[in-house]
């Protein structure tokens, strides 16, 4: 049995009252970290790829169904407003396309030649990256992108918290975060999730800020989407400048980013 399907360490939930229900979860919760630390190594050699095809224009591609497929879709989504990138530099594909990120499409996770149909939309090479996102390693829909990928010759990557599982022989750069059984036996939007969320947003910041798109510790070149980050960007300014209030915010909204209201205001 796959150590995501095993059994979990607690028995009778139905019978525990809410404190120890929460406390249960939280207790499993802490070892995701540790879990994680473990497979930095390899999270590391798959970055080292995965900037020097951005570096030179490539894109990043995300494959999963279900909670992986939600979860890549996710990290992908918030690459422009944070980091100011286009939309197409770091691409979500879930199984059952856009309509199974809110309601779950019976069975799409197991067609084998669906991802590559998916990625070809979007002209998919070998400038680019691939990375396909499995709890249980065994998704038909992720082996089968990764595996036509390879075969025409795109590198790729994959999470997963099953050790020698089906999509690590598909993948140049497994990355393999066991993180134990579930609090709910199965249920890998639990441990398993936050494992992939974590190795996610390791991937995609550490990716970024190779790319220049922060400076010092700030997003600077984060979209200026609501009332709350432009105030964020005018305060990025203040620090920078040494502006008050007024004079940082004029020309943050004059140039339309940090990084450009700052290299104004120090010419």
């Amino acid at each position: 049995m796959s150590i995501t399907e095993s059994e979990s360490n607690f028995n009778n939930l139905e019978n525990l009252s809410i404190a120890e229900l929460l406390h249960g979860i939280n207790q499993e919760d802490q070892s995701v970290a540790f879990s994680v630390q473990k497979a930095l190594p390899q999270i590391q050699k798959a970055l080292q790829v995965i900037v020097q095809k951005m570096q030179a224009g490539g894109r990043l591609f995300y494959i999963g169904a279900g909670t992986s497929g939600r979860l890549g879709i996710l990290d992908a989504s918030e690459c422009p407003p944070t980091f100011g990138v286009s939309h197409d530099k770091v691409i979500g594909l879930i199984a059952g396309g856009d309509s199974a990120i809110r309601k779950a499409v019976e069975f799409a996770e197991d067609d084998k030649t669906q991802a590559w149909k998916d990625l070809q939309e979007y002209n998919i090479s070998n400038k680019d990256f691939l990375i396909g996102i499995a709890a249980s390693g065994r998704t038909p829909y992720v082996i089968g992108g990764l595996k036509t990928a390879q075969e025409k010759g795109i590198k790729t990557a994959c999470i997963t918290c099953n050790p020698n599982s089906e999509v690590v022989k598909v993948s140049e750069y497994p990355i393999e975060v066991p993180v134990g059984p579930e609090f709910v036996t199965g249920s890998t939007r639990m441990k398993a999730g936050t494992a992939q969320k974590m190795v996610l947003n390791m991937i995609s910041t550490t990716a970024m800020i190779q790319l220049g798109h922060v400076k010092g510790n700030r997003m600077v070149d984060m979209q200026l989407s609501n009332d709350k980050l432009v105030e964020r960007g005018t305060k990025m300014i203040m620090h920078e400048l040494q502006l008050d209030f007024d004079k940082a915010k004029n020309l943050l909204l004059k140039y339309g980013s940090v990084r450009k209201a700052v290299e104004a205001g120090k010419k």
